[in-house]
């Protein structure tokens, strides 16, 4: 038996990189998945690939800014399933502009979909989760959360999800429902190398990781897929380091 066995798990930013690892692994542990992501053909694939491999998927688009893209997905989730047991936010952008670099517009668009994404999802998931009896929800934040070490807007984003995490765990624990985040260290991802534009800038910084590599999505996906499972039916506003050993010195 998987480790998500019967339940039904929603995935945000689905289509690649961290997502789609978690979407695939998720599926392989016998959860029913609905991912969603702004980036259709994609999506469409990882849900195609899922079912093709004896799994059980469903894709929908996802614009995490917009309420009305989230309420279809949880009604999706409902409607295919029965029922919502997981939100993994998990979609995210990545802009590296300093203070003085950054406009407005790009202070608002970070946040609108670092934060407010999450927010809105989280929103929307917990009268689902309630209606079966609970559920865990994981929120992808980062060590930008925690340390100023990052792009200020992506920093200032990631710092909220790890705040707001807690507060979503101390007001629903009456509901059964837990909720936790994941704060990676520099994983190699297609988001991360656009944003920097050049892979080989991933991997300059290494010297300052102990275990002196980069993650991987999988070793990610096993963190959220841990915090998504009864396993961790006692955690919830906490949160899970996984860098490698960088916030550690």
């Amino acid at each position: 038996m998987g480790r998500l066995e019967e339940k039904v798990a929603l995935i945000s930013g689905g289509a690649r990189g961290q997502g789609a690892t978690e979407a695939r692994l998720f599926a392989t542990e016998g959860a029913k998945v609905v991912l969603g992501d702004v980036l259709d053909d994609a999506g469409k694939q990882v849900a195609e690939d899922i079912r093709r491999a004896g799994g059980e998927a469903t894709y929908i688009h996802l614009d995490v800014t917009e309420e009305e893209d989230w309420q279809q997905a949880v009604a999706a989730a409902e409607s295919n399933y029965d029922r919502l047991d997981i939100l993994v936010n998990n979609a995210g952008i990545l802009r590296t502009q300093a203070i003085e670099a950054t406009s407005k517009e790009l202070w608002d668009t970070v946040m609108a979909v670092n934060a407010t994404g999450v927010f809105l999802g989280t929103k929307y998931a917990i009268p689902a989760m309630r209606r079966a009896g609970g559920g865990s929800i994981v929120n992808i934040s980062s060590i930008s959360g925690m340390v100023a070490q990052g792009a200020p807007a992506y920093n200032a984003s990631k710092g909220a999800v790890r705040v707001f995490t807690k507060v979503t765990a101390i007001q629903h624990a009456k509901d059964n429902i837990r909720c936790n985040s994941i704060h990676p260290g520099r994983i190699s991802t297609p988001m991360t190398e656009e944003a920097l534009k050049e892979p080989e800038i991933l991997t300059r910084g290494l010297h300052t990781i102990p275990l002196g590599r980069l993650g991987t999505p999988e070793e990610i996906a096993y963190g959220v897929l841990y915090l998504a499972s009864d396993e961790a039916s006692f955690m919830t506003g906490a949160e899970l380091v996984i860098d490698g050993g960088y916030t550690a010195q």
